[in-house]
């Protein structure tokens, strides 16, 4: 049996918008036993997906983490690999190359010296899922189609949803800043949204809990789920909302996938023709300060389903 390693580390984000490239390498390769090498965050997600029989956590190592350096490197050569896609194709994927070896099976990416080395994709102004297409189209892999995501799902029975309603994504990584539209705003938008019989639910993560109350502050009537939904219960509320409108941060990218209509929040520094989520029905709004988006243009522009 054929041993294929897949290489993507993440962000969020950035895993969700390599499923069809997961995809078109299942398709190619039917037979093959496929493992992904991923970041500890993201092998929940990972072990759950349909393309993939095992999952590696990369152990993420500092410079001076020798020990760690030292399982890498057994963890890439013991695997039997006789091709590897990098689908991160960055620095430290071009270093894991070295730590792989010439002579231990093919390589595709962007390493410098790897048996298949590519064009660099990642600076091309084109969406992020298309460039790992026509990266694969260059090592022979075809296209496959849009990927399956139904089985990205969770009970949410237990969350007592509104008849109707629209989902907000609210926050982003802390390290984003310039990422998040402001509270009073994404506030007064649910205000907007109440006038018209819609009730809104904001999602996100623990660290996000802070800026959902800000918003309840304003608007009492927002439903909180931060920290209480799972990867799969957020892209099943996504399908059972009537619209999703959030920040450009990684539950947005799931929601997109699910097929919600989806309005994506840009600040000045996201470019939209690469990094506009994956999805049948998605649009976006792009400021230089996300403080000048205000919430009667996102109304304007929010996208919900015919009901």
């Amino acid at each position: 049996m054929n041993e294929i390693l897949v290489v993507k580390l993440g962000a969020l984000g950035d895993v969700i918008l390599s499923m069809d490239a997961f995809n078109a390498i299942r398709a190619h390769h039917p037979d093959a036993r496929i493992t992904l090498l991923t970041r500890n965050p993201f092998a929940p997600l990972a072990e759950k997906m349909p393309w993939f029989d095992a999952v590696l956590t990369d152990p993420n190592p500092s410079l001076f983490q020798i020990g760690k350096w030292w399982r890498l490197r057994k963890m890439l050569r013991s695997g039997g690999f006789q091709r590897v896609y990098d689908l991160q194709c960055n620095d430290r994927t071009g270093f894991y190359f070295r730590l792989f070896g010439r002579d231990n099976g093919e390589w595709c990416g962007t390493a410098k010296g790897c048996s298949h080395q590519r064009h660099d994709h990642r600076r091309d102004p084109l969406p992020a899922a298309e460039r790992l297409l026509r990266f694969l189209e260059s090592v022979d892999v075809p296209r496959a189609g849009a990927a399956d995501t139904s089985w990205l799902t969770g009970d949410v029975a237990a969350l007592g949803l509104p008849g109707k309603f629209v989902m907000i994504i609210p926050g982003c990584a802390p390290q984003h800043p310039h990422k998040r539209w402001p509270t009073a705003h994404y506030a007064e938008l649910a205000q907007q949204l109440e006038k018209q019989g819609i009730a809104t639910v904001a999602v996100g993560t623990g660290v996000d809990l802070a800026a959902i109350r800000e918003i309840q502050a304003i608007a009492p009537a927002v439903m909180n789920l931060a920290g209480k939904t799972d990867i799969g219960q957020l892209a099943e509320v996504a399908r059972k909302a009537l619209g999703v409108v959030g920040n450009d941060t990684g539950p947005i990218h799931i929601a997109a996938i699910t097929g919600a209509p989806t309005l994506v929040l840009m600040s000045g520094k996201t470019d939209p023709a690469r990094m506009t989520p994956h999805g049948v029905d998605v649009g976006w709004l792009r400021r230089e300060a996300l403080a000048d988006l205000s919430p009667s243009d996102v109304m304007e522009s929010i996208r919900l389903r015919n009901t």
